[in-house]
């Protein structure tokens, strides 16, 4: 067995528990909160991550724990999960039905196990460190599309793009013309789950943070893609920018982007 498997087992039991609520609460008359103009948190992600940090706070006492709802005290600082308990609020929000729960670890400093799970589809995701990408217990490899005019994007926004000039719309315009199309659905945590899966080809976006994205890099990396900054360089789950690719279009796409950045792009 993978030295990581039981750490993605109990992410698995605490994932299908939060996606069986949020599937149960989905489409009903739930409360709403503003975390700013934009941002919106409800009773369902807030209740989504109880289950999941109960769940593995009490197969993995002592943990550190890092969410998007809520502050939970320091733990050891060697293992830290990494939680998003509903990953395409506004989406769950609106009942349109596009959105994960989202659980990564962080073993020694580097990403050991994800789990992503789309509760409307049914498709659990998951990975561990040198163990490989699944989905259902497929194994997943990412695609073969190149050049980057026969490929499929995803992006996002961030919240505060109509008030910040870092909002991504000069990157989106030229990726536009470039791509054969580009995916914005609003959950990034799937959007890296669907390049694990050779289903998007590539994705970027900013402003996300470590819950966004710290299961879903480790699903693209063992699924054989490449996961960077913007310009290319390492990537950590608390930076800003990412971009992650099936490796074919990465000189492509950071070319780009840096094209974009100078205000040089077509």
């Amino acid at each position: 067995m993978n030295d990581y498997q039981k750490y993605v087992d109990s992410a698995v039991t605490a994932a299908l528990a939060a996606g069986s609520y949020q599937r149960h609460r989905f489409a009903s008359l739930i409360k709403i909160d503003l975390k700013g103009d934009k941002n919106l948190v409800t009773e369902v992600d807030r209740e989504a991550e109880r289950l999941i940090v109960e769940q593995l706070l009490a197969r993995f006492p002592g943990h550190t724990v890092i969410a998007e709802e809520g502050e939970y005290p320091p733990g050891d600082p060697l293992f830290r999960w990494i939680i998003d308990p509903l990953d395409g609020t506004t989406n769950y929000a609106h009942g349109f039905p596009w959105f994960c729960v989202s659980i990564g670890l962080e073993a020694e400093g580097e990403l050991a196990a994800g789990v992503i799970y789309n509760p409307m589809s049914d498709e659990l995701f998951t990975a561990t460190k040198g163990g490989g990408a699944f989905m259902n217990g497929r194994r997943l490899r990412v695609s073969t599309r190149s050049p980057l005019k026969n490929t499929l994007l995803g992006t996002g926004f961030p919240y505060d793009c109509a008030t910040d000039p870092a909002n991504n719309f000069a990157n989106f315009i030229a990726f536009q013309k470039a791509a054969r199309g580009i995916r914005r659905a609003g959950a990034a945590a799937l959007d890296l789950a669907y390049v694990a899966a050779g289903r998007l080809d590539g994705f970027w976006e900013l402003k996300l943070k470590p819950w966004d994205v710290a299961a879903g890099v480790l699903l693209v990396r063992e699924a054989g893609g490449m996961v960077t900054t913007f310009d290319g360089s390492a990537y950590d789950v608390f930076n800003g920018r990412i971009l992650a690719t099936n490796g074919l279009i990465h000189g492509d796409m950071t070319a780009l982007l840096a094209a974009s950045a100078a205000g040089g792009a077509p």
